[in-house]
């Protein structure tokens, strides 16, 4: 989802209100493998029971059975935050394909990751003239002139991960902004960690505060790990995805060697951050098996669920079903174009482990390619 490799990386002190976080803290945390000891014994129980519901893979589909027909001949332009982001990515596969089954046509167009890059392929796409645009994974505010340029010449614009809530959004000028429930996302990956070290946490926080919707997925994650008086955060480490690659190993070997067998677990607001970890874990002789115990609040890209199977220094990802979602932005356009409201449909949280998983290395939703080709009568 997210912005700007130009961005310096800040890793965090540790937050001044983490302090009220500790409250007489057992020095050595729990991995889950023992008898809770946690101050928290209401919220320990919500968070379980929170996760074992998020980790069920029998959920029949649930998303729109009914809508209009397929409206012929349409073009929709594709533009990317970055291409070597892999939601975004990810997303833009589920688009090509539904469009595909729809009849239509499809151009993506990759801002590479910068502010000028994303204007410059969000003008080149309103220049082609295209029956409606998808901003993938960008905030609209960092191209209103081109937004606005867009809504004057009647094209549609629709946004994965633009905004924070899912659903139409005038004031950023979307048609509707598809995504998960960014509190649901936030508040499962927090329960996950309660639950998984029944309650006795030191907890790593990796985020993006250049990107609005990031940084107020952390703040969501931090909020939720409060509920539980013995799940500590040590601190929250803010490194723009773009610079992930070149900058985590070095903030994951200084944190390893400030926080030592105090860290047991990280939260990150994007998967990819943890494959840029792995070489620091793996040098400081980090088992890949945890602890730390790492699981990624998004995007659930197929490297993920790589790391998670072979449990190579990832535990789980809550996964956005990232092709139902490129599938779901056809069918809103389609409803765009015979001037129907937008579906409202937001996928429920889903937390994919290697016990859950299956070997698979995406979640992807059944029923819903079926109930798609249902209602555009393909």
């Amino acid at each position: 989802m997210y912005p700007n490799r130009k961005t310096s990386v800040t890793t965090a002190a540790l937050l001044t209100t983490a302090a009220t976080l500790v409250y007489g803290c057992d020095s050595s945390p729990s991995t889950g493998s023992g008898p809770s000891k946690a101050g928290c014994p209401a919220a320990l129980a919500k968070a379980k029971a929170a996760v074992q519901r998020a980790e069920n893979t029998d959920a029949s589909w649930n998303g729109p059975i009914s809508g209009p027909a397929a409206v012929p001949d349409k073009a929709i332009v594709y533009v990317a935050q970055t291409m070597t982001n892999p939601g975004v990515a990810g997303v833009a596969k589920g688009v090509e394909e539904a469009a595909k089954t729809i009849g239509w046509k499809v151009r993506v167009i990759d801002g590479e990751g910068t502010p000028a890059g994303i204007q410059a392929a969000l003008s080149q796409a309103i220049t082609l003239k295209p029956s409606g645009v998808v901003i993938g994974g960008f905030d609209p505010r960092l191209t209103s002139q081109q937004v606005a340029r867009a809504q004057a010449a009647d094209i549609p614009v629709i946004g994965w991960h633009a905004v924070d809530s899912p659903g139409p959004s005038e004031n950023a000028g979307l048609y509707t902004n598809v995504t998960t429930n960014v509190e649901d996302v936030a508040k499962i990956s927090a329960d996950w960690i309660i639950a998984r070290s029944n309650g006795n946490a030191g907890v790593v926080v990796f985020t993006d505060d250049s990107i609005p919707f990031a940084k107020n997925k952390s703040e969501l994650i931090k909020r939720e790990l409060a509920a539980c008086s013995d799940v500590r955060l040590l601190t929250s480490v803010n490194i723009p995805i773009p610079d992930a690659s070149s900058r985590t190993p070095q903030a994951v070997s200084s944190l390893l060697s400030r926080f030592q067998n105090s860290w047991t677990y990280s939260v990150a607001i994007n998967d990819l951050y943890f494959a840029d970890a792995a070489p620091a874990f793996r040098a400081a002789g980090k088992p890949g098996s945890g602890p730390p115990f790492n699981i990624g609040a998004g995007d659930g890209d197929p490297s993920a669920f790589q790391r998670i199977n072979s449990e190579q220094f990832q535990a789980a990802t809550v996964p956005e079903p990232l092709s139902q979602q490129g599938w779901q932005i056809i069918d809103e356009f389609n409803r765009a174009f015979a001037d129907r409201p937008a579906s409202g449909y937001v996928a429920p949280v889903h937390i994919a482990t290697a016990d859950n998983s299956s070997g698979a290395t995406s979640w992807d939703p059944s029923g819903y390619r079926e109930a798609y080709e249902k209602i555009w009568r393909k």
